[in-house]
């Protein structure tokens, strides 16, 4: 279809859109125009690899100026995701982390239901050449698989993103099928996740848990795969912080 004039953002809230490492600007700008296409205008760059404003992703856009007006720039995945609550890794690929795979359908379908909640939800969109790494998975709560041919399954990054966005916007169905009961706490902050992470590696470091380097990487991933599915709340992140901080002190006083 041909270029039209510049669209206008929607007021409905939705998914942000997070692209990680993405390597050519027409990518970014054809993922800008599928977004507003299907309603949404959240999108968040990480490492750009020519940098950014991009001149060939505005001109790919074909009118998308809102989206890439608005899109911020991170340095990590981690930055970039500290303030969502829940977070769908986009995949083609099996790996080694154990998480909740779902359909695009089925992600839309959660993903609205958690939004009706006023939770903050992300979706992280690998690059090109490779898709999301360990590393990247590891943020997200779930992870969105496309069945595809099987001995063909490769999507450009900008035609994932619409058809992700695509089953967001024609998905009506906001009942959740699983909530937290009414006096539970909200869910804990990717940033705050990242923080017990972070204070667990130490304590395990410490206790001599994680004294084989070369075993190292893959404990440490598939610990932060577990933590991330267990869905914690605020008031438990803050629990899992004070029992670690106790079995550490507990150690040294031995």
């Amino acid at each position: 279809m041909g270029r039209t004039s510049k669209g206008r953002a929607t007021d409905e809230p939705g998914p942000v859109i997070v692209m990680v490492r993405p390597q050519l600007g027409e990518n970014i700008g054809m993922a800008a125009r599928a977004m507003l296409n299907c309603g949404l205008s959240t999108l968040r760059l990480v490492s750009p690899r020519d940098g950014w404003p991009s001149d060939r992703a505005q001109r790919a856009a074909s009118g998308a100026d809102v989206v890439l007006e608005k899109a911020k720039v991170f340095e990590t995945v981690g930055e970039a995701v500290a303030d969502l609550e829940h977070v769908v890794a986009t995949t083609a690929r099996n790996r080694e982390l154990v998480q909740r795979i779902v359909t695009a359908r089925q992600a839309a379908s959660d993903m609205r239901g958690w939004i009706v909640q006023g939770r903050k939800v992300g979706i992280l969109f690998g690059p090109e050449r490779t898709g999301l790494e360990n590393e990247d998975m590891v943020h997200a709560d779930t992870a969105l698989s496309i069945p595809l041919n099987p001995q063909f399954s490769s999507l450009n990054v900008a035609q994932a993103v619409l058809l992700v966005a695509y089953e967001w916007a024609t998905s009506s169905d906001v009942t959740l099928p699983e909530r937290l009961a009414d006096h539970a706490t909200r869910p804990a902050t990717k940033e705050e996740l990242q923080t017990l992470f972070a204070h667990l590696e130490r304590a395990l470091d410490e206790s001599g848990f994680l004294r084989h380097k070369a075993m190292r990487p893959a404990m440490v991933l598939n610990l932060r795969a577990l933590l991330q599915r267990a869905a914690m709340t605020e008031q438990e992140a803050r629990t899992f912080h004070g029992v670690i901080k106790f079995l550490s002190k507990h150690k040294h006083e031995e």
